[in-house]
Protein backbone atom coordinates (compact mmCIF):
# COMPACT_ATOMS: atom_id res chain seq x y z
CA UNK A 1 0.00 0.00 0.00
CA UNK A 2 1.42 3.41 -0.95
CA UNK A 3 1.65 6.22 1.60
CA UNK A 4 -0.85 8.28 -0.38
CA UNK A 5 -3.41 5.47 -0.59
CA UNK A 6 -2.90 4.76 3.09
CA UNK A 7 -3.78 8.37 3.85
CA UNK A 8 -6.86 8.05 1.67
CA UNK A 9 -7.91 4.86 3.49
CA UNK A 10 -7.38 6.43 6.91
CA UNK A 11 -9.31 9.56 5.97
CA UNK A 12 -12.17 7.56 4.48
CA UNK A 13 -11.96 9.69 1.36
CA UNK A 14 -12.68 8.12 -2.02
CA UNK A 15 -9.52 7.93 -4.14
CA UNK A 16 -11.28 9.47 -7.13
CA UNK A 17 -12.37 12.44 -5.05
CA UNK A 18 -8.85 12.83 -3.73
CA UNK A 19 -7.43 12.85 -7.25
CA UNK A 20 -9.91 15.55 -8.26
CA UNK A 21 -8.97 17.54 -5.16
CA UNK A 22 -5.27 17.32 -6.01
CA UNK A 23 -5.93 18.30 -9.61
CA UNK A 24 -7.91 21.30 -8.41
CA UNK A 25 -5.06 22.30 -6.13
CA UNK A 26 -2.58 22.09 -9.00
CA UNK A 27 -4.80 24.24 -11.22
CA UNK A 28 -5.21 26.84 -8.46
CA UNK A 29 -1.46 26.82 -7.96
CA UNK A 30 -0.88 27.47 -11.65
CA UNK A 31 -3.27 30.43 -11.52
CA UNK A 32 -1.37 31.91 -8.55
CA UNK A 33 1.88 31.61 -10.52
CA UNK A 34 0.27 33.29 -13.52
CA UNK A 35 -0.94 36.20 -11.37
CA UNK A 36 2.50 36.55 -9.75
CA UNK A 37 4.12 36.66 -13.22
CA UNK A 38 1.70 39.38 -14.33
CA UNK A 39 2.47 41.31 -11.15
CA UNK A 40 6.21 41.13 -11.84
CA UNK A 41 5.63 42.34 -15.41
CA UNK A 42 3.48 45.23 -14.16
CA UNK A 43 6.04 46.34 -11.58
CA UNK A 44 8.94 46.33 -14.05
CA UNK A 45 7.00 48.50 -16.53
CA UNK A 46 5.57 51.05 -14.10
CA UNK A 47 1.97 50.07 -14.84
CA UNK A 48 -0.98 51.18 -12.74
CA UNK A 49 -1.61 49.49 -9.42
CA UNK A 50 -4.67 47.25 -9.75
CA UNK A 51 -7.59 47.15 -7.35
CA UNK A 52 -7.41 44.49 -4.62
CA UNK A 53 -10.27 42.00 -5.12
CA UNK A 54 -12.94 41.51 -2.46
CA UNK A 55 -11.27 38.43 -0.99
CA UNK A 56 -12.91 38.51 2.45
CA UNK A 57 -9.73 39.66 4.21
CA UNK A 58 -8.67 42.91 5.85
CA UNK A 59 -8.67 46.48 4.54
CA UNK A 60 -9.69 45.83 0.91
CA UNK A 61 -11.75 49.03 0.73
CA UNK A 62 -9.04 51.02 2.55
CA UNK A 63 -6.38 50.10 0.01
CA UNK A 64 -8.69 50.58 -2.97
CA UNK A 65 -9.92 53.98 -1.79
CA UNK A 66 -6.32 55.11 -1.40
CA UNK A 67 -5.59 53.85 -4.94
CA UNK A 68 -8.44 55.98 -6.30
CA UNK A 69 -7.10 59.05 -4.49
CA UNK A 70 -3.58 58.42 -5.82
CA UNK A 71 -4.99 58.18 -9.34
CA UNK A 72 -6.27 61.75 -9.11
CA UNK A 73 -2.69 62.98 -8.63
CA UNK A 74 -1.17 60.46 -11.08
CA UNK A 75 0.63 58.62 -8.28
CA UNK A 76 -0.98 55.22 -8.89
CA UNK A 77 1.84 53.46 -10.75
CA UNK A 78 4.67 51.37 -9.32
CA UNK A 79 7.29 54.10 -9.77
CA UNK A 80 5.14 57.03 -8.63
CA UNK A 81 3.20 55.69 -5.60
CA UNK A 82 4.48 56.62 -2.11
CA UNK A 83 6.96 53.90 -1.19
CA UNK A 84 5.36 52.90 2.13
CA UNK A 85 1.92 52.51 0.58
CA UNK A 86 3.32 50.64 -2.43
CA UNK A 87 5.21 48.13 -0.32
CA UNK A 88 2.27 47.44 2.00
CA UNK A 89 -0.06 47.22 -1.00
CA UNK A 90 2.25 44.70 -2.69
CA UNK A 91 2.01 42.20 0.16
CA UNK A 92 -1.72 42.75 0.59
CA UNK A 93 -2.36 42.21 -3.13
CA UNK A 94 -0.14 39.13 -3.15
CA UNK A 95 -2.14 37.72 -0.24
CA UNK A 96 -5.34 38.06 -2.26
CA UNK A 97 -3.97 35.61 -4.83
CA UNK A 98 -4.11 32.89 -2.16
CA UNK A 99 -7.30 34.10 -0.50
CA UNK A 100 -9.25 33.65 -3.74
CA UNK A 101 -8.52 29.90 -3.82
CA UNK A 102 -10.04 27.01 -1.91
CA UNK A 103 -6.91 25.02 -1.12
CA UNK A 104 -4.16 27.63 -0.85
CA UNK A 105 -5.91 30.15 1.39
CA UNK A 106 -3.76 29.47 4.48
CA UNK A 107 -0.55 28.82 2.54
CA UNK A 108 2.57 30.83 3.44
CA UNK A 109 4.69 31.19 0.27
CA UNK A 110 7.67 32.34 2.36
CA UNK A 111 7.60 29.55 4.94
CA UNK A 112 10.33 27.41 3.35
CA UNK A 113 12.72 30.39 3.28
CA UNK A 114 11.95 31.26 6.89
CA UNK A 115 12.45 27.67 8.02
CA UNK A 116 15.74 27.29 6.15
CA UNK A 117 17.15 30.48 7.68
CA UNK A 118 16.07 29.30 11.12
CA UNK A 119 17.74 25.90 10.65
CA UNK A 120 21.01 27.69 9.88
CA UNK A 121 20.83 29.47 13.25
CA UNK A 122 21.43 26.42 15.44
CA UNK A 123 24.93 27.28 16.65
CA UNK A 124 23.88 30.65 18.07
CA UNK A 125 20.66 29.23 19.54
CA UNK A 126 22.44 26.52 21.52
CA UNK A 127 25.05 29.01 22.72
CA UNK A 128 22.37 31.41 23.95
CA UNK A 129 20.46 28.58 25.66
CA UNK A 130 23.57 27.64 27.64
CA UNK A 131 24.20 31.28 28.55
CA UNK A 132 20.66 31.58 29.91
CA UNK A 133 21.05 28.32 31.83
CA UNK A 134 24.12 29.72 33.57
CA UNK A 135 21.98 32.50 35.01
CA UNK A 136 19.77 30.06 36.92
CA UNK A 137 21.99 29.81 40.00
CA UNK A 138 22.21 33.61 40.20
CA UNK A 139 18.52 34.31 39.67
CA UNK A 140 17.64 35.38 43.21
CA UNK A 141 20.74 37.57 43.52
CA UNK A 142 20.12 39.18 40.15
CA UNK A 143 16.54 40.18 40.89
CA UNK A 144 17.70 42.25 43.85
CA UNK A 145 20.78 43.82 42.25
CA UNK A 146 20.01 46.47 39.57
CA UNK A 147 23.71 47.01 38.80
CA UNK A 148 24.31 43.35 37.93
CA UNK A 149 21.05 43.30 36.00
CA UNK A 150 22.21 46.28 33.95
CA UNK A 151 25.25 44.34 32.71
CA UNK A 152 23.01 41.51 31.58
CA UNK A 153 20.39 43.88 30.22
CA UNK A 154 22.98 45.38 27.87
CA UNK A 155 23.88 41.93 26.56
CA UNK A 156 20.23 40.92 26.18
CA UNK A 157 19.15 44.09 24.42
CA UNK A 158 22.06 43.85 21.98
CA UNK A 159 21.34 40.20 21.27
CA UNK A 160 17.75 41.17 20.50
CA UNK A 161 18.90 44.17 18.44
CA UNK A 162 21.32 42.27 16.22
CA UNK A 163 18.81 39.49 15.75
CA UNK A 164 16.97 42.04 13.61
CA UNK A 165 19.78 41.85 11.04
CA UNK A 166 18.56 38.48 9.74
CA UNK A 167 15.80 39.81 7.50
CA UNK A 168 14.83 37.50 4.62
CA UNK A 169 13.48 40.31 2.47
CA UNK A 170 16.99 41.80 2.30
CA UNK A 171 19.54 39.10 3.12
CA UNK A 172 18.68 36.27 0.71
CA UNK A 173 22.23 36.42 -0.73
CA UNK A 174 23.90 35.37 2.53
CA UNK A 175 25.56 31.99 2.97
CA UNK A 176 25.11 29.90 6.16
CA UNK A 177 28.53 31.11 7.37
CA UNK A 178 27.52 34.76 6.80
CA UNK A 179 24.36 34.16 8.82
CA UNK A 180 26.35 32.52 11.61
CA UNK A 181 28.66 35.56 11.80
CA UNK A 182 25.65 37.87 12.10
CA UNK A 183 24.36 35.76 14.96
CA UNK A 184 27.57 35.54 16.95
CA UNK A 185 26.74 36.11 20.59
CA UNK A 186 28.59 36.55 23.85
CA UNK A 187 30.19 39.40 25.74
CA UNK A 188 33.10 39.90 23.33
CA UNK A 189 30.81 39.99 20.29
CA UNK A 190 28.54 42.52 21.95
CA UNK A 191 31.45 44.77 22.89
CA UNK A 192 32.81 44.64 19.36
CA UNK A 193 29.46 45.63 17.90
CA UNK A 194 28.74 48.42 20.39
CA UNK A 195 30.67 50.85 18.19
CA UNK A 196 28.16 50.25 15.38
CA UNK A 197 25.17 51.46 17.42
CA UNK A 198 24.75 54.99 16.07
CA UNK A 199 21.96 55.95 18.48
CA UNK A 200 22.21 54.29 21.88
CA UNK A 201 19.50 54.79 24.51
CA UNK A 202 20.24 51.60 26.47
CA UNK A 203 21.03 53.51 29.66
CA UNK A 204 17.93 55.69 29.33
CA UNK A 205 15.56 52.78 28.93
CA UNK A 206 17.16 50.93 31.85
CA UNK A 207 16.81 53.98 34.10
CA UNK A 208 13.14 54.08 33.12
CA UNK A 209 12.61 50.35 33.73
CA UNK A 210 14.02 50.68 37.24
CA UNK A 211 11.21 53.11 38.08
CA UNK A 212 8.54 50.45 37.52
CA UNK A 213 7.24 49.85 41.02
CA UNK A 214 6.15 46.43 42.20
CA UNK A 215 5.14 43.33 40.23
CA UNK A 216 2.71 43.34 37.37
CA UNK A 217 4.54 45.34 34.69
CA UNK A 218 3.56 44.53 31.11
CA UNK A 219 5.85 44.68 28.10
CA UNK A 220 4.55 44.49 24.50
CA UNK A 221 6.74 43.24 21.64
CA UNK A 222 5.69 44.34 18.14
CA UNK A 223 7.38 41.47 16.31
CA UNK A 224 9.40 41.67 13.11
CA UNK A 225 11.19 38.65 11.60
CA UNK A 226 10.44 35.00 12.25
CA UNK A 227 13.19 32.49 12.98
CA UNK A 228 16.30 33.63 14.81
CA UNK A 229 15.01 37.13 15.55
CA UNK A 230 11.83 35.74 17.11
CA UNK A 231 14.00 33.40 19.18
CA UNK A 232 15.99 36.39 20.50
CA UNK A 233 12.70 38.18 21.26
CA UNK A 234 11.64 35.17 23.34
CA UNK A 235 14.99 35.18 25.17
CA UNK A 236 14.79 38.90 25.93
CA UNK A 237 11.19 38.50 27.11
CA UNK A 238 12.25 35.54 29.26
CA UNK A 239 15.01 37.64 30.82
CA UNK A 240 12.57 40.44 31.66
CA UNK A 241 10.04 38.22 33.47
CA UNK A 242 12.35 35.54 34.91
CA UNK A 243 15.41 37.46 36.01
CA UNK A 244 14.18 41.00 36.71
CA UNK A 245 11.53 42.15 39.23
CA UNK A 246 10.01 44.68 36.83
CA UNK A 247 7.76 42.67 34.48
CA UNK A 248 5.28 39.82 34.91
CA UNK A 249 3.59 39.72 31.49
CA UNK A 250 4.81 39.87 27.88
CA UNK A 251 2.42 40.33 24.94
CA UNK A 252 3.67 39.48 21.45
CA UNK A 253 2.07 41.19 18.43
CA UNK A 254 2.37 39.27 15.11
CA UNK A 255 1.18 40.07 11.58
CA UNK A 256 -2.06 38.33 10.55
CA UNK A 257 -0.69 37.01 7.25
CA UNK A 258 2.71 36.67 5.51
CA UNK A 259 4.16 40.18 5.39
CA UNK A 260 7.43 41.65 4.13
CA UNK A 261 8.59 38.06 3.46
CA UNK A 262 9.77 37.05 6.94
CA UNK A 263 7.55 38.83 9.49
CA UNK A 264 6.12 36.67 12.27
CA UNK A 265 2.61 35.27 11.76
CA UNK A 266 0.60 33.41 14.44
CA UNK A 267 1.55 30.14 12.73
CA UNK A 268 5.27 31.08 12.84
CA UNK A 269 4.93 31.82 16.54
CA UNK A 270 3.59 28.34 17.30
CA UNK A 271 5.92 26.53 14.90
CA UNK A 272 8.96 28.19 16.48
CA UNK A 273 8.23 26.59 19.85
CA UNK A 274 7.73 23.15 18.27
CA UNK A 275 10.88 23.45 16.16
CA UNK A 276 13.03 24.42 19.14
CA UNK A 277 11.84 21.35 21.05
CA UNK A 278 12.56 18.99 18.14
CA UNK A 279 15.82 17.05 18.41
CA UNK A 280 16.03 16.75 14.61
CA UNK A 281 15.13 20.27 13.46
CA UNK A 282 18.65 21.73 13.45
CA UNK A 283 21.32 20.00 11.32
CA UNK A 284 23.95 17.97 13.16
CA UNK A 285 26.82 20.20 14.23
CA UNK A 286 29.97 19.84 16.27
CA UNK A 287 29.08 22.83 18.44
CA UNK A 288 25.98 21.09 19.83
CA UNK A 289 26.54 19.15 23.04
CA UNK A 290 24.09 17.03 25.02
CA UNK A 291 24.24 19.72 27.70
CA UNK A 292 23.29 22.54 25.31
CA UNK A 293 20.41 20.43 23.95
CA UNK A 294 19.14 19.98 27.50
CA UNK A 295 19.57 23.70 28.24
CA UNK A 296 17.50 24.65 25.17
CA UNK A 297 14.76 22.18 26.06
CA UNK A 298 14.61 23.47 29.64
CA UNK A 299 14.34 27.08 28.49
CA UNK A 300 11.69 26.47 25.81
CA UNK A 301 9.58 24.38 28.18
CA UNK A 302 9.64 27.34 30.54
CA UNK A 303 8.28 29.45 27.68
CA UNK A 304 5.56 26.88 27.11
CA UNK A 305 4.56 27.10 30.75
CA UNK A 306 4.54 30.90 30.49
CA UNK A 307 2.18 30.64 27.50
CA UNK A 308 -0.10 28.29 29.44
CA UNK A 309 -0.09 30.56 32.52
CA UNK A 310 -0.63 33.81 30.59
CA UNK A 311 2.81 35.22 31.38
CA UNK A 312 3.47 35.14 27.63
CA UNK A 313 0.48 36.03 25.44
CA UNK A 314 0.04 36.18 21.66
CA UNK A 315 -2.08 39.25 20.99
CA UNK A 316 -4.43 37.37 18.65
CA UNK A 317 -5.52 35.41 21.75
CA UNK A 318 -6.51 38.50 23.75
CA UNK A 319 -10.27 38.46 24.35
CA UNK A 320 -10.79 41.14 26.98
CA UNK A 321 -9.59 44.69 27.68
CA UNK A 322 -10.78 46.38 30.89
CA UNK A 323 -13.56 43.80 31.28
CA UNK A 324 -14.73 44.53 27.73
CA UNK A 325 -14.76 41.70 25.21
CA UNK A 326 -12.41 42.22 22.26
CA UNK A 327 -11.38 40.26 19.20
CA UNK A 328 -7.61 39.67 19.25
CA UNK A 329 -7.59 39.40 15.47
CA UNK A 330 -9.14 42.86 15.21
CA UNK A 331 -6.43 44.09 17.58
CA UNK A 332 -3.80 42.89 15.08
CA UNK A 333 -5.26 44.22 11.83
CA UNK A 334 -3.55 47.58 12.01
CA UNK A 335 -0.05 46.13 11.52
CA UNK A 336 -0.87 45.18 7.92
CA UNK A 337 -2.62 48.41 7.03
CA UNK A 338 -1.06 50.96 4.64
CA UNK A 339 -0.40 53.68 7.23
CA UNK A 340 2.62 54.80 9.22
CA UNK A 341 2.24 53.95 12.88
CA UNK A 342 1.64 57.56 13.85
CA UNK A 343 -1.92 57.05 12.51
CA UNK A 344 -2.60 54.35 15.10
CA UNK A 345 -4.91 56.30 17.40
CA UNK A 346 -7.27 57.38 14.63
CA UNK A 347 -7.12 54.11 12.65
CA UNK A 348 -7.12 51.56 15.49
CA UNK A 349 -8.17 53.19 18.75
CA UNK A 350 -8.52 49.82 20.48
CA UNK A 351 -4.90 48.89 19.76
CA UNK A 352 -3.73 52.36 20.80
CA UNK A 353 -5.65 52.06 24.09
CA UNK A 354 -4.05 48.67 24.72
CA UNK A 355 -0.52 49.93 24.12
CA UNK A 356 -1.29 53.12 26.05
CA UNK A 357 -1.60 50.98 29.20
CA UNK A 358 1.68 49.13 28.57
CA UNK A 359 4.74 49.72 30.74
CA UNK A 360 7.07 49.29 27.75
CA UNK A 361 6.40 48.78 24.03
CA UNK A 362 9.28 47.34 22.00
CA UNK A 363 9.14 47.83 18.24
CA UNK A 364 11.44 45.52 16.32
CA UNK A 365 12.99 47.12 13.23
CA UNK A 366 9.90 48.65 11.66
CA UNK A 367 10.19 51.54 9.21
CA UNK A 368 6.50 52.32 9.64
CA UNK A 369 7.53 54.08 12.85
CA UNK A 370 9.00 56.88 10.74
CA UNK A 371 6.40 56.76 8.01
CA UNK A 372 6.63 57.86 4.39
CA UNK A 373 9.11 60.71 4.91
CA UNK A 374 12.86 60.85 4.15
CA UNK A 375 13.77 62.61 7.40
CA UNK A 376 17.13 64.37 7.87
CA UNK A 377 19.24 62.07 10.05
CA UNK A 378 19.51 64.68 12.81
CA UNK A 379 15.71 64.74 13.26
CA UNK A 380 14.74 63.81 16.82
CA UNK A 381 13.16 60.38 17.21
CA UNK A 382 10.13 61.93 18.91
CA UNK A 383 9.55 64.23 15.93
CA UNK A 384 9.58 61.34 13.47
CA UNK A 385 6.96 59.52 15.56
CA UNK A 386 4.48 62.35 15.12
CA UNK A 387 1.29 61.93 17.22
CA UNK A 388 2.57 58.56 18.48
CA UNK A 389 5.34 60.24 20.49
CA UNK A 390 4.69 60.01 24.22
CA UNK A 391 1.60 57.80 23.85
CA UNK A 392 3.44 54.98 25.61
CA UNK A 393 7.06 54.23 26.60
CA UNK A 394 8.54 53.12 23.27
CA UNK A 395 11.81 51.29 22.62
CA UNK A 396 12.80 50.80 18.98
CA UNK A 397 15.46 48.18 18.19
CA UNK A 398 16.47 48.36 14.55
CA UNK A 399 19.42 47.46 12.35
CA UNK A 400 19.79 49.86 9.42
CA UNK A 401 18.52 48.18 6.26
CA UNK A 402 16.77 51.09 4.51
CA UNK A 403 17.42 54.75 3.75
CA UNK A 404 15.22 56.13 6.53
CA UNK A 405 17.16 56.87 9.74
CA UNK A 406 16.69 59.51 12.44
CA UNK A 407 18.24 60.83 15.66
CA UNK A 408 21.85 60.47 14.52
CA UNK A 409 24.33 63.34 14.93
CA UNK A 410 24.79 64.97 11.53
CA UNK A 411 28.57 64.84 11.86
CA UNK A 412 28.45 61.06 12.41
CA UNK A 413 26.34 60.57 9.29
CA UNK A 414 28.61 62.87 7.28
CA UNK A 415 31.69 60.95 8.40
CA UNK A 416 30.18 57.59 7.43
CA UNK A 417 29.12 58.99 4.06
CA UNK A 418 32.61 60.38 3.45
CA UNK A 419 34.12 56.95 4.13
CA UNK A 420 31.78 55.38 1.58
CA UNK A 421 30.02 53.29 4.20
CA UNK A 422 26.61 51.95 3.17
CA UNK A 423 25.58 52.54 6.76
CA UNK A 424 21.90 53.12 6.02
CA UNK A 425 21.25 49.80 4.29
CA UNK A 426 23.93 47.23 5.11
CA UNK A 427 22.57 45.95 8.44
CA UNK A 428 26.03 46.59 9.92
CA UNK A 429 24.85 49.62 11.93
CA UNK A 430 21.95 49.91 14.34
CA UNK A 431 19.77 52.21 16.42
CA UNK A 432 18.50 51.80 19.98
CA UNK A 433 15.93 54.57 20.41
CA UNK A 434 13.78 55.22 23.47
CA UNK A 435 10.95 57.70 23.86
CA UNK A 436 9.28 57.87 27.30
CA UNK A 437 5.60 58.37 27.94
CA UNK A 438 4.63 62.04 27.97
Amino acid sequence: MTMESQKLTESGQDEGDRVKELQGKVEEGKEIITKASRLKYSMARNLELEQIPQDGDTYVDVYNTELEELATTKQNTWFTAPWLFAECYLYRLFRSYFNETKQWRNFDPFFTQKEEMFKNSGAAIYQIATTMHELENEKDKLRSDPDKLLVLFREMIQMCLWGNATDLSLLTHLSPSDIENLQTVGKDAQQARAAFILKDDQEAVWEYIKTLAGPGGRCDFVLDNAGFELFTDFVFADFLVTYTPYFSKIVFHPKLFPWFVSDVTPADFEITIMSLLSTTFFPEMTTRSPESVAHLEQMVKRWQSYLEQGTFVLSTNINKIDDQKVDGVELCKFWTGPWPYWNMKERSSQLWEWLHTSDLVIFKGDLKLTGDVKWPVSTRFATSLGPLAGSFPLLSLRTNKADVAVDIPQEVADDLDARGEKWRVSGKYALVSFEPRS
